[in-house]
């Protein structure tokens, strides 16, 4: 084949491959309209998918955006001293689809959050009363960890184990904020030993090197909620 007619071929294979790309390139990732309010209502039948279909604005008021939920503190009277009441779409319909929510953390003296990870946020604590001794694992195992006080904040990367810890004396209380309107919560003691159907005991057993009557003592601390 010639040079030239080469070249000429070549130019229009470009030409087509630019023009594939065009729609590609010219998409707006962000939202094409102002909010998108949950219409939790269009759940009850079997409609699904990946956050909430939008109300009709006809049938938006302004106390979809609006909430007091974290305005009271909550019951710390339970095993682990802490309580989390969340802010996320599920209760402020008004964040549907614009990416974020957050959290009031309450903890009794010496109350601990246990360890657990966001699969679907990263998070960032900020201290109102108190203190708190914090910490995150990574994927290769080491730990960052250090003391947060009144005024101070720390972040927790998505996806990765961490925990809180209410170092004094007195009751304690963060807000946490985060980069998904539902970011969920998955408790390491209660997916490992509260799962339905069960995480086979002796699966945990060698996995935690210990007696498998041990995983069964534990395991009835977590009663099943499926």
């Amino acid at each position: 084949m010639a040079p030239k007619h080469l070249s000429a071929v070549l130019l229009a294979v470009c030409t087509v491959l630019l023009a594939l790309a065009v729609p590609l390139l010219a998409g707006d990732p962000n939202m094409l309209q102002d909010f998108c309010v949950a219409d939790y209502k269009s759940l009850e039948g079997p409609l699904r998918l990946n956050g909430f279909p939008c109300k009709r604005p006809e049938n938006v008021t302004a106390n979809d955006f609006f909430s007091d939920v974290l305005a009271a503190p909550g019951n710390t009277g339970n095993p682990v001293g802490s309580a989390v009441t969340t802010a996320n779409v599920e209760k402020v319909p008004g964040l549907n689809t614009l990416g974020m929510s957050m959290s009031r953390v309450d903890y009794a003296p010496w109350g601990v959050n246990p360890p657990h990870t966001h699969p679907r946020a990263t998070e960032i604590i900020f201290m109102l009363e108190g203190s708190l001794d914090v910490g995150f694992v990574t994927t290769d195992g080491y730990l960052y960890g250090r003391t947060v006080c009144k005024g101070e904040l720390f972040v927790f990367p998505r996806g990765l184990v961490h925990f809180q810890k209410n170092n004094g004396g007195a009751p304690a209380v963060a807000i946490s904020a985060f980069n998904s309107q539902l970011p969920g919560t998955q408790s390491m003691s209660v997916s490992l030993f509260g799962a339905s159907p069960p995480v086979p005991t002796d699966v945990l057993a060698r996995a935690l090197q210990i007696d498998g009557g041990v995983v069964e003592a534990i395991k009835s601390k977590f009663p099943v909620k499926y």
